[in-house]
């Protein structure tokens, strides 16, 4: 019995669902889409860029497609090839790439946040996923092939994520741990400078990063380590030392060359005259290169004989070319010694001859200080003249207070110290000793004139005519009580005294005004009485201790007035 062909057309239909599979047959291949023939009363478009290879799509050909919908609008089919290959690959994909397995495919687009790849089925790979360091373009990537691991596998969702990075890391991670196991201190390898840090360099080493330290680039002095390498550069190197357990390698390139300083003491010995260039000028001294990785240093002490220089750059400048002599080598320090004022004979070296203790001498006040004057002998030869060595009959607390800058003054040499190059002046030594004839020249009783040059709260200090001083106490000055020293006598007011004490062993002069008019008998009364009246420590005249505290009531007395 004949089957009616509507009957088997409406069959047919019938065995049509959605979401299912079915055979095609390619009828056309279009810019844009393949026109396909599922056997149904209309066929449908599939877009060309759901074809892994649409070049190879031909007419007559056999494919498997989805079917989405039974009808559009334009009354055709819609069919899917893709999610046809999705939904027969799902099961097969999920059974072959468990998470942590690898698989191979084609990055198809870019999305929101990363990748979409086809490996059978549409899977997601996040950006932060795609490399070590996240690409800032990810188109670059479309089209391309490469392994992945699954991440992550959605079963409900139908979603698959990937990594290619942590294939990368593992793979570095191989390749790290293969380098690690074959390096050996003293290897020469090559690498790229990676990063530049103060302290030095990192540079990969197929996949391994190495410290090259900032004192293992140079047998020289180098400030920065971007003056020998730059960021991208190749360089060889040295294997120092490897540490497997922290995965650490040390690097060097200065030990790919001879160490200059292995028979340095040999090539320079002490004494040697040198060239070299100035490279660094520091306020003690300065830095000269020799020769390459070998410098030596120059002090301050060691550039003049006879000029006290401050800092090195007032003598010498960065780039200077100049002559020096070895003083001394220390190999394992790495530290050479040079002079500069060696290349001239020590002017001290004779002085002691051209000026013998008792020489007589002229020259100008360079520089005071509290302790003493400094006077020019010669040209870059000075002496210096102590407080305790400018007078005689005077107690001197600063050379400045008898002594200017640049004032020309006439000296005796004391003494003479060449190895210490110093000499030591005397201005009082001019003269003799006035104390040494006192007794003869002031006896007890005698009446002299003088001239008040000081006040202290115990007395007054007068001047005599021969510039010596003597002390009248507070007691010794009248008849009456006298409270403050001022009420009674002013600097500068001339009186007459009676001489009432004289130690030339102490260097004191004792002194009376009220005492001055006195008889014999009244004379040697008033001595006793005056004796009898000084505290423990406070001498008649002790200039020492009179004269500091004169100088402490000044003191005080121009703080109050501040």
């Amino acid at each position: 019995m004949a089957t009616n062909p509507m009957e088997k057309y409406i069959a047919e239909v019938k065995d049509f669902t959605e979401g299912m599979l079915v055979q095609g047959k390619v009828l056309e291949v279009r810019p844009g889409d393949v026109l396909v023939d599922i056997g149904y009363k209309s066929e449908g478009l599939i877009p060309r860029y759901e074809f892994n290879d649409p070049e190879n799509i031909k007419p007559g050909d056999q494919i498997e497609v989805l079917l989405e919908k039974i009808e559009d609008e334009d009354g055709m089919v819609v069919l899917s090839y893709e999610k046809a290959a999705i939904k027969k690959n799902w099961d097969r994909i999920v059974t072959l790439c468990n998470e942590g397995g690898i698989i191979e495919g084609k990055v198809k687009a870019k999305v929101k946040g990363g990748l979409m790849v086809y490996i059978g089925v549409e899977a997601f790979l996040p950006a932060s996923q795609i490399d070590v360091i996240p690409p800032r373009n990810l188109d670059e990537f479309v089209g391309k092939t490469y392994q992945f691991k699954v991440v992550k596998i959605n079963q409900d969702r139908k979603n698959i994520v990937l990594s290619r990075r942590e294939l990368i890391e593992q793979e570095r991670d191989d390749r790290r741990k293969n380098i690690l196991v074959n390096m050996q201190a003293g290897q020469i390898r090559h690498g790229v400078v990676k990063n530049i840090t103060d302290f030095g360099a990192f540079v990969e080493l197929d996949g391994i990063d190495g410290l090259l330290h900032v004192t293992d680039m140079s047998w020289g002095r180098i400030n920065h380590p971007s003056e020998l390498v730059k960021v991208g550069e190749q360089i060889e190197v040295m294997v120092l030392e490897v540490d497997r357990e922290k995965e650490r390698v040390s690097l060097g390139l200065k030990q790919k060359n001879r160490n200059p300083w292995d028979d340095i003491a040999m090539k320079y010995p002490v004494g040697t005259k040198v060239r070299g260039k100035i490279v660094s000028v520091v306020p003690y001294g300065a830095f000269v290169q020799i020769e390459d990785g070998v410098e030596g240093m120059i002090h301050v002490s060691e550039m003049s004989w006879t000029k006290r220089i401050a800092r090195a750059s007032d003598v010498l400048k960065d780039g200077d070319e100049i002559d020096a002599v070895v003083l001394d080598i220390k190999r394992d320090e790495q530290k050479i010694a040079l002079g500069i004022r060696q290349l001239e004979a020590n002017p001290w070296t004779h002085i002691p001859k051209k000026y013998p203790p008792g020489t007589n001498i002229s020259g100008k006040v360079r520089n005071l200080t509290n302790f003493g004057a400094f006077i020019e002998v010669e040209e870059g030869i000075d002496g210096m003249v102590h407080v305790s060595d400018l007078s005689w009959t005077r107690k001197v607390t600063n050379p400045a207070e008898i002594l200017k800058k640049g004032q020309k003054v006439d000296a005796v040499v004391l003494e003479v110290d060449a190895a210490n190059q110093r000499m030591s002046l005397g201005i009082k030594q001019l003269e003799a000793d006035p104390w040494r004839s006192i007794e003869q020249r002031y006896r007890i009783g005698d009446l002299v004139k003088g001239k008040v040059v000081k006040l202290a709260s115990f007395g007054a200090f007068i001047e005599l005519p021969d510039k010596l001083e003597g002390l009248v106490h507070i007691s010794q000055i009248s008849e009456d009580r006298i409270e403050k020293i001022k009420d009674a006598l002013k600097v500068g007011e001339e009186v007459n005294a009676r001489v009432i004490k004289v130690d030339s062993q102490e260097r004191r002069i004792g002194l009376s005004i009220k005492a001055a008019a006195y008889s014999a008998e009244q004379l040697d009364a008033e001595k006793r009485m005056f004796e009898d009246a000084l505290r423990p420590g406070e001498a008649i005249v002790d200039l020492e201790h009179a004269f500091e505290q004169a100088e402490d009531e000044k003191d005080d007395k121009d703080d109050k007035n501040l």
